[in-house]
């Protein structure tokens, strides 16, 4: 049954962690580039050095809320539930 909860919880966490990704990566891009839009890898507007880091940028935000998340959720079900 924990197994399940954990699970669970987990879904809900992650589709929570990309919502909360995808805002800070659009805060931070229009911050950094000074644009409302990302470049995006199918444009033809954008150079590969644009598209690159913008990619890279994205990735590494998704990566730290996701494992900010993970590990939160982890944590908060184990001592709901022990174990």
């Amino acid at each position: 049954m924990s197994k399940i909860v954990a699970r669970g919880a987990g879904v809900v966490s992650g589709m929570i962690g990309g919502a909360i990704a995808g805002a800070v990566f659009k805060q931070v891009w229009k911050l950094v580039a000074g644009t409302d839009e990302a470049p995006q890898a199918t444009s033809d507007e954008y150079g590969w050095g644009e598209v690159l880091v913008a990619a890279a940028v994205q990735g590494a935000i998704f990566g730290v809320v996701k494992a900010a998340l993970d590990r939160s959720t982890s944590r908060s079900v184990h001592r709901a539930i022990g174990g």
